[in-house]
């Protein structure tokens, strides 16, 4: 390790900025959110940098830095793209014994600064040792979408409580289990969900009766998407990752499983036409159980949980059986696999509506009120209506929907098993006889889908 980590304190301490453009605007903005006072000079200053830095208390002087310029600095910045200043900075601030940094320039550095991901008080830094800054930078990304921005105030909630905390259990021990708990638990969930007041008043009430643990379970109704796992929402990988148990069901794709809780329980619930490995009743009931034993449970459900996923059914019983629950939306369906089949739901020109239909059958036939589903300037999509398309089609057709409209079957969407299948909804059905389609699929029907031959090779290119 070349560097030794460190927080330097800048609060309300002056430090010297050298350089006047828009990298010197970048540092005295970094500079300044770490409350320190900057003093610039430079010839040249742009109008932005100077504006801040007046309007926070700073100085600026245009004109060419000298040695002296140093003083009593602990921190100077040179942020110049003339070598000859860079290296008279540098110089100066050695001599002086005070911390100096040269952007992008480690070898006229004794300190580097570090791509950070602020939740205020929570800080991440990460560094190459300047071998490859944009690296750090791409890993700082990937670490973002995995911190919260309401992490600070969890941080600033566990601040508050230390002192508390300490007074209650006098063993350092005691005091981590009690923080592993509930930084996890649902005082977290209260503080990161922006409910600050309920979660004190939980952390307070744990600490009056002297519990170190909460046995109350929870149940996390998350939204899975279309299939592939980038499509996630940054809070349902969080959950995900907090769950003792998962029960999911067969539109979960494998990819989006796998970021579950390796060590969790995993229990399928899935259902197939006529094939149901639980009733639906049943599931409702197996949420309620676990939970009671204590256990946070993770619902995971392909789309969207509230768009004919049944999330609200299974949250009414968690109401009644006062069991707390979180509820994540996800990316649905209809615009997951649009997207990545290249068609807009809704176009100026094409589509100033669109209506979300479940195409499931009853009693052979689609149980669809379809006069109201013939206005061309509508997009329609089919959720589940692989067995009924040609029930669909034929019944849009009969009721007066133009026979040569547009429409497509979506096979696996967002995955890299998507297939596209487009014609009209009077010889949709025939084109996919014999293709061997298999759930899950969507059928877009309305004039978005001609757009399809034109936007399909832009989409985002499925991973999952």
């Amino acid at each position: 390790m070349d560097y030794l980590p460190l927080f330097y304190d800048v609060r309300n301490r002056p430090c010297l900025l050298v350089g006047g453009g828009e990298v010197a605007l970048r540092k005295a903005q970094s500079l300044i959110r770490s409350q320190a006072i900057v003093h610039v000079i430079a010839p040249e200053i742009d109008s932005a940098l100077e504006q801040l830095v007046r309007e926070k208390g700073g100085k600026v002087e245009y004109r060419f830095f000298e040695p002296e310029d140093i003083g009593d600095y602990r921190l100077v910045v040179a942020a110049t793209d003339d070598e000859a200043v860079n290296k008279s900075v540098s110089s100066a601030a050695h001599a002086k014994g005070c911390l100096i940094n040269v952007v992008d320039n480690p070898e006229l550095s004794n300190f580097i600064t570090p791509a950070v991901i602020d939740r205020d008080p929570l800080i991440v830094a990460i560094s190459s040792g300047g071998q490859a800054p944009v690296l750090a930078r791409q890993l700082r990304a990937r670490i973002e979408s995995l911190v919260p921005a309401s992490y600070g105030q969890l941080a600033q909630l566990g601040g508050r409580f230390r002192e508390r905390v300490k007074q209650v259990f006098s063993s350092p021990q005691l005091r981590r289990r009690f923080w592993e708990n509930a930084l996890q638990g649902v005082p977290a969930e209260l503080a990161l969900a922006g409910n600050i007041e309920a979660a004190e008043r939980l952390l307070q009430e744990q600490l009056d009766s002297g519990e170190s643990v909460s046995t109350q379970g929870e149940v996390y109704l998350v939204g899975a998407g279309p299939g592939d796992p980038d499509l996630l929402t940054f809070r349902a990988l969080r959950l995900m990752q907090q769950a003792d148990v998962v029960l999911y069901d067969r539109l979960v794709s494998q990819g989006v499983l796998d970021l579950a809780r390796k060590d969790a329980e995993r229990i399928y619930v899935g259902k197939r036409r006529s094939d149901h490995a639980l009733q639906q009743t049943a599931i409702n009931q197996l949420l309620v159980d676990l939970a009671k034993q204590g256990k946070r449970v993770l619902r995971l459900k392909g789309g969207d949980p509230f768009i004919f996923g049944r999330g609200g059914e299974e949250i009414e019983q968690l109401a009644e059986e006062g069991i707390p629950f979180q509820v994540v939306p996800g990316i649905t369906a209809a615009s997951g696999c649009a997207s990545y089949a290249g068609i807009p739901l809704t176009h100026r020109d094409h589509a100033q509506s669109v209506r979300f239909i479940t195409g499931h059958l009853k009693n052979g036939q689609s149980n669809v009120h379809f006069p109201e589903l013939l206005d061309p300037a509508q997009t329609l999509v089919f959720y589940m209506g692989l067995v009924g398309l040609p029930d669909i089609c034929q019944r849009l057709i009969d009721h007066g929907r133009d026979p040569h409209t547009p429409a497509a079957l979506i096979e696996k969407g967002t995955t890299r098993e998507q297939r596209v299948f487009v014609a009209t909804i009077s010889d949709l059905a025939e084109k996919i006889a014999g293709q061997d389609v298999h759930g899950p699929t969507l059928l877009i029907i309305g004039d978005v889908v001609s757009l399809h031959s034109k936007l399909h090779w832009f989409h985002p290119r499925p991973v999952g």
